[in-house]
């Protein structure tokens, strides 16, 4: 596989509440969940290879959407929901961070009990992915985060993530199964990091005749330059700007969400009676299940579903949270008894918002938007790290004023 997408990945401490952090794993089940029913579970782990998919996927969970930290807080979401499902979805998620990474194999080699698959095969292609990265690739960053996915029919998929002390960044590595032909050359779908210029990447094509030639190949000059094919950078500044994101596409998804109601799209009845501030929400939950891998370019866009949890670009909208994950688990209920009438709205309404970008003009009014969402806020039990979201002191401007189309 071919390096084809790189991105600055800044360092962000802080903590994720506990309000949060079940919130996230009840989302991130369900996510799942719709993935593996309509597609199966082998695009499950398609979807997770893909660091610019992984990126959306942490931000519509209300994680902070440039953060590195998205790496730990979704596998760790993901381990504690899936894995109780593991029997039914046919997804195992191993691994982790610092000392737990350590546990990868053996926990590979349990599933391989409980499934049939080859444990000690699955437990070697962990070890080997995570020497190609820290010791064939020296680019300067320390792996210090390794998980390792699984499904039943032993498709795979591999994110870990090494850190530098010298810039204070971190590079995210994903790997997949699929065509996989080497581990020793070019095996990478994606390298998520900052490009730092030259570097030792003894799994280059162009490091053939120096992999047979030498073994003291470390102390060779480098071969390659690191070029991506597709630069995603993340930015250090942690509020959500107007070049952070499509505002095509997000304009499209809001006029979809707010200025028509349900009744009004064939299609969307089985959506009626959830409010426009939900469907917003629901619209990205939407186009991260269905969306294809170019839709996800600008992962700032995804925190206009659930905001982040240090209030940027606004409060968590806990009860739209609530809703969303409510509604989606009806719909995946309904469809596992037959009835497919309501997830089909949800896939409409990602459809609907790529229709409308076709002619769709949107205004500069993107700092008005954030603000309106802060003003709202504690309508919809808005909360940060910091505490609840409280009511304006100020007078409201006309909300009419307050949109991007």
């Amino acid at each position: 596989m071919k390096k084809s997408g790189s991105a600055d990945l800044p360092l962000h401490g802080g903590r994720v509440p506990l309000w949060l952090a079940e919130r996230m794993s009840k989302l991130g089940l369900a996510i799942m969940e719709t993935i593996v029913m309509e597609y199966g579970s082998a695009e499950a782990i398609a979807k997770l290879a893909n660091p610019f998919w992984f990126q959306s996927f942490g931000t519509v969970m209300g994680l902070l959407w440039n953060s590195s930290g998205i790496t730990t807080l979704v596998r760790g979401a993901l381990k504690r929901s899936v894995n109780p499902a593991s029997h039914e979805l046919g997804i195992y998620i191993c691994g982790g961070k610092g000392k737990h990474s350590t546990n990868t194999p053996t926990e590979l080699i349990n599933v391989g009990l409980r499934t049939g698959l080859n444990g000690n095969d699955l437990a070697g292609l962990s070890k080997l992915t995570a020497k190609v990265d820290n010791t064939a690739i020296q680019d300067g960053f320390q792996l210090y985060q390794h998980n390792f996915i699984v499904n039943t029919q032993g498709d795979w998929c591999v994110v870990q993530q090494g850190l530098s002390n010298a810039t204070a960044t971190a590079r995210r590595y994903h790997w997949h199964s699929k065509d996989l032909k080497s581990f020793i050359e070019e095996p990478h779908t994606f390298i998520y990091g900052e490009n730092q210029g030259e570097i030792l990447n003894l799994t280059a094509q162009s490091a053939l005749r120096t992999r047979e030639k030498s073994l003291s190949i470390v102390k060779e000059h480098p071969d390659k330059v690191l070029r991506e094919l597709h630069h995603l950078t993340m930015p250090a500044h942690h509020d959500v700007r107007m070049k952070d994101v499509n505002m095509k596409r997000l304009g499209a998804m809001l006029w979809v969400a707010h200025e028509n109601e349900p009744k009004d799209f064939e299609g969307l009845l089985m959506l009626q009676g959830v409010g426009p501030r939900t469907l917003q929400s629901l619209a990205l939950v939407s186009e991260i299940i269905y969306g294809t891998p170019t839709r996800f370019t600008d992962p700032a866009r995804f925190s206009f579903a659930h905001g982040g949890k240090d209030g940027h670009p606004f409060p968590v909208p806990v009860n739209v949270f609530d809703e969303t994950i409510k509604t989606l688990n009806n719909a995946i209920g309904r469809a596992k008894i037959g009835n497919s009438e309501k997830m089909a709205a949800i896939k409409k309404l990602s459809e609907l918002s790529f229709e409308a970008e076709k002619h769709f003009i949107p205004n500069e009014n993107f700092d008005a938007l954030i603000q309106k969402e802060r003003n709202e806020s504690y309508k919809y039990g808005g909360r940060t790290v910091y505490g609840p979201a409280r009511p304006p002191k100020q007078k409201l401007v006309d909300s009419s004023q307050l949109t991007l189309f």
